[in-house]
């Protein structure tokens, strides 16, 4: 079993910077892989990055160049800097670990942005 918790939403203003957080706990040696995942209202749940347990990762192309996705295996934290932020990027962000075929998830937290 793992556990999600996220951190670091909020509102802020076009062109500005929040980082996310997701603290893992459990089974934490077993995750593969990790991710960050959003949904916006009326709209499917979409990857936004994802992060291999040795580091590399991947991005949505939305998000290319202006995220950056990392992880500390030692405190098992996941982040999510997010800079020059627009207002589609507004939506409740999630993460995401994966153990083998076992799938978990965070409880969410809340990114606004405002043009």
């Amino acid at each position: 079993q793992v556990q999600l918790v996220e951190s670091g939403g909020g509102l802020v203003q076009a062109g500005g910077s929040l980082r996310l957080s997701c603290a893992a706990s459990g089974s934490t040696s077993s995750i593969n892989v990790m991710g960050w995942y959003r949904q916006a209202p009326g709209k499917q749940r979409e990857l936004v990055a994802g992060i291999m347990s040795g580091g590399s990762s991947s991005y949505a192309d939305s998000v290319k160049g202006r995220f950056t996705i990392s992880r500390d295996n030692t405190k098992n934290i996941l982040y999510l800097q997010m800079n020059s932020l627009k207002p589609e990027d507004t939506a409740v962000y999630f993460c995401n670990a994966r153990v083998a075929i076992w799938t978990y998830w965070g409880q969410g937290t809340q990114v606004t942005v405002s043009s």
